[in-house]
């Protein structure tokens, strides 16, 4: 069998996509991302932690400033991204490394959880990555933005933020339960609201209210419109005797 691996202009997209170093904008989402994963985890063993797609590692920072987890490892399929994260100096992060994209170069068993946050979207093969994932830690966190709703265009066409996958609370549990995988917990989430304002000011902001209060309260309706996030905790599926 053909070994899988990531598409050149894939590749080619993210190879400098962190060459600005450091942005406030990742900053901002990366707070709400790492809230997300404590919300879910903290139950859980997190002593050791691999963020898969780590970016410029801005959720492994949040969370060493959380205090959540002993042991961070990040791995970056960008070369920038992986420069960015090292000038971090990130406490208690024991190793950063390329990888290339599906193949993660640890052994079984090794971390008490996988983070893959915003990541699957990306994903040309996303059930490979989910299998490594749970290959390698006992729990498997990740996050999608939702953005299978009536707005999505019928029509695919690529753009460098590098989204090649759309997702519903549904089609993505969907996505993990066929990769032996059960779903712990999972919660849908609307960005914080220096995020809107950071993008749009004023504007934004009232976008976040409408959107908050819609989830609330006709939360089907609202993911059936709006872009929000859906968070999941999962663990190997356990085999019946």
């Amino acid at each position: 069998m053909k070994e899988l691996i990531v598409s050149e202009h894939l590749k080619n997209n993210y190879e400098g996509y962190y060459t600005g170093g450091d942005s406030e904008w990742r900053w901002l989402g990366a707070i709400d991302k790492a809230e997300n994963i404590v919300s879910l985890c903290n139950n859980y063993p997190h002593g050791s932690v691999v963020e898969i797609g780590a970016g410029e590692g801005s959720i492994l920072k949040r969370l060493s400033e959380l205090g959540f987890g002993n042991e961070f490892y990040a791995l970056e399929i960008s070369p920038t991204g992986v420069e960015t994260i090292k000038k971090k100096r990130i406490p208690r992060l024991m190793e950063c490394a390329l990888y290339d994209g599906y193949n993660i170069p640890y052994e079984d068993n090794k971390f008490d959880l996988a983070v893959l946050s915003h990541v699957i979207e990306h994903v040309e093969y996303p059930r490979k990555l989910l299998y490594e994932a749970i290959r390698v830690a006992r729990y498997v966190f990740l996050e999608v933005p939702l953005e299978d709703t009536i707005r999505l265009s019928p029509d695919f066409v690529f753009e460098k933020v590098g989204h090649i996958n759309s997702y519903s609370p549904k089609t993505i549990k969907r996505l993990v339960q066929t990769c032996n995988l059960t779903v712990l917990d999972q919660k849908v989430t609307n960005p914080s609201k220096l995020v809107y304002t950071y993008q749009k000011g004023q504007k934004g902001l009232i976008n976040y209210f409408i959107k908050e209060w819609l989830l609330r309260v006709l939360p089907g309706v609202a993911v059936g419109i709006f872009t929000y996030h859906s968070a999941l905790i999962c663990e190997k599926t356990k085999q019946l005797r």
